[in-house]
């Protein structure tokens, strides 16, 4: 039964996807990928606060975080989108623009998935301190 659920979200996930790429596509009209950048940079967000608060509170069950975490965040978010895209600005001759795309994309995922840990670390914490035995 979590494949489906796993598969249903996954399909969730990517629809998501294309439509954050169809909506930068407006905002952006320039060769860097934004939809792929920001759908990256929030993924890693939503994922740093899933896993450390929604899990440790225990308000989702394990087969629903698997859902979420994997099939959902894992579809909606994409290293292999990110891949192509970068080989594709190199053979283009934009080197400064991959590079820039490559470190953003690494220094930034890692510093909103901090960022999502430490949302959902403080917010545990301050529940927990405010929680009556």
């Amino acid at each position: 039964m979590i494949y489906i659920f796993v598969g249903a979200a996954g399909m969730a996930g990517a629809l998501f996807r294309y439509c954050l790429g169809i909506f930068s596509e407006g905002l952006w009209d320039f060769t860097f990928p934004l939809g792929t950048f920001l759908a990256n940079m929030i993924g890693s967000f939503i994922l740093g606060l899933f896993t450390t608060y929604f899990i440790q509170t225990k308000k989702v069950s394990p087969k629903a975080a698997t859902a979420i975490g994997t099939g959902l965040i894992g579809s909606f978010t994409t290293f292999s989108t990110f891949s192509v895209e970068t080989v594709n600005l190199l053979s283009h001759s934009h080197v400064l623009l991959a590079l820039v795309y490559v470190v953003g994309s690494a220094s930034g995922g890692l510093m909103m998935s901090w960022a999502g840990y430490t949302v959902g670390m403080n917010t545990y914490s301050n529940k927990q301190k405010g929680a009556t035995p």
